[in-house]
């Protein structure tokens, strides 16, 4: 089935209103600039709730003064609530599932990112933009997945998240460092940036900035701990507050704000520390503190001030919107997100109409737990234990629940109240969504999907086997390598 009809027999199962009509005229989308160069900035376990602009007593004046300039989204989300996944899908515009990343790469994993898969920084290079990744990958660790071999010119960042071991500091493919200074890696990879942006050149530039941090363990640099009332975690937001001050500071002294687009936001909710915004759910799970995330947009002139997104968009929406302002080759491909600059270059201006598109759909590893369509969130399937803890005795389960639960988004935004009783027809028309793309999703998720339905949730919670208290939280330690193992991995870069 091509995308034309797909989206036609997805859509017309999910007739209704938009998302919201915000106050004020409608008015026609802005016209989107000729190749502007491109920040785009993101952050490691980030909540929705961590930034002044979303709600936090923290202490964020430049992404506040971000926000004030730009366009700040309130619906933004990720098809995947852990670090490598949510990556994949940004950087491809596809669902991670589809490219081989359902979870995260550990040290000394010999796969990463399907190969296969055009990058943002192919998009960019096939516009004649020059390209560089800062901070961190966690994609692929060996030469053929590292940024210089997925369509960036220049890499200076780590491979994996900062509660892995060792975690060698890498100039393209080359260490610079076997062990990072977790303390002082928000100011190393800014001054990369702001270098980077200091250079003159002909051509446009695509920056991919990808901050190691709220993710735990916390580190700051001694310029910044201890600095926060909220202690180390706030800290580490108001370090990486800095941090973007820096890189709008570096546009302004070379008089390029008003030819940059900035873009910021996180890859998924906090872990045990950092806010959701009062959602429910964290890292590793579905519900909207999971996987709804900050989101600003800023482009003087292009993008309209001070302005508040209220319609759904996507980490998938990335790829073809920023192809289409750099005038990239979009990949061969058919992508899951969509082009939305027209939602941003009117946001906030009349009836916030939101784009054609089936429900999206959110993962946990292969297994498909929730769908979304404008304000609704249909609950599919549950699994035992989040995604990033080890499994319990007998395994990790993912079970159908015998009733899928319905919640308002816009009522309900912790996801309380379960109203799939009262809107049967908006169930049924999420279902029938998510049964058009499971059939085109790989086999390994239809798989899944089919094994969830063997497991019905009224004999997977009949069961007390076991202890979950006892069993969850001990710690997964294949991400700390000592020893020969630990040489093994600092031989590949070698």
């Amino acid at each position: 089935m091509d995308r034309r009809k797909f989206l036609a027999t997805a859509g017309a199962s999910l007739a209704g209103p938009a998302l919201l009509e915000l106050e004020g005229r409608a008015q026609a989308p802005r016209r989107a600039p000729q190749r502007p160069n491109i920040i785009v900035i993101i952050c490691d376990d980030l909540g929705h709730g961590d930034l002044g602009c979303y709600g936090s007593t923290l202490s964020t004046p430049n992404l506040d003064g971000l926000a004030r300039a730009g366009v700040r989204s309130t619906h933004h989300t990720t098809p995947h609530p852990i670090c490598s996944a949510s990556r994949a899908a940004l950087m491809t515009g596809l669902y991670p599932t589809r490219v081989n990343t359902p979870n995260v790469f550990w040290p000394l994993d010999n796969d990463g990112m399907a190969l296969d898969a055009a990058t943002l920084g192919n998009v960019m290079q096939s516009a004649g933009y020059e390209t560089m990744a800062i901070g961190k990958w966690h994609l692929g660790d060996t030469k053929p997945y590292l940024p210089t071999s997925r369509g960036f010119d220049d890499f200076f960042g780590v491979g994996y998240s900062v509660d892995m071991d060792p975690l060698p500091l890498l100039r393209g493919t080359q260490v610079v460092a076997p062990e990072a200074d977790r303390d002082q890696l928000t100011q190393q990879y800014t001054a990369q940036a702001v270098e980077f942006i200091g250079k003159r050149r002909s051509q446009p530039f695509f920056l991919y900035f990808a901050h190691s941090y709220p993710h735990i363990p916390l580190h700051a640099s001694p310029a910044f701990r201890g600095k926060s009332p909220l202690g180390l975690y706030g800290d580490v937001v108001q370090e990486i507050d800095w941090s973007v001050g820096a890189v709008l500071q570096a546009l302004r002294a070379r008089n390029l704000e008003e030819k940059t687009l900035v873009i910021f936001t996180s890859d998924h909710g906090p872990w045990y520390q950092g806010s959701t915004g009062d959602l429910r759910g964290r890292k590793g799970t579905t519900y909207e503190g999971g996987v709804r995330i900050p989101f600003i947009a800023r482009l003087p002139g292009a993008l309209p001030a001070g302005r508040r997104n209220d319609v759904l968009t996507s980490h998938l929406d990335l790829l073809p919107t920023l192809a289409r302002l750099s005038g990239g080759k979009l990949p061969t491909a058919t992508l899951d997100g969509l082009d939305i600059w027209n939602v941003l270059s009117t946001a906030g201006a009349g009836a916030a109409v939101a784009p054609e598109r089936p429900a999206l759909l959110n993962f946990s590893n292969w297994n498909l737990e929730s769908a979304r369509w404008n304000q609704w969130k249909l609950h599919l399937t549950r699994a035992s234990v989040p995604a990033f803890l080890p499994a319990p005795k007998g395994g990790k389960i993912t079970y159908m629940l015998q009733h899928p639960e319905l919640y308002n988004l816009i009522e309900d935004p912790k996801e309380s109240y379960d109203v799939a009783a009262q809107y049967p027809d908006v169930v049924a028309g999420i279902q029938r969504s998510v049964a058009a793309q499971m059939a085109a999703l790989p086999l390994r998720v239809q798989n899944a999907w089919a094994e969830a339905g063997r497991h019905p949730s009224s004999q997977w919670m009949a069961d007390g086997s076991y202890n979950p208290a006892a069993e969850h939280m001990k710690p997964d330690t294949r991400g700390y390598l000592t020893g020969p193992a630990a040489a093994q991995l600092l031989q590949r870069y070698q």
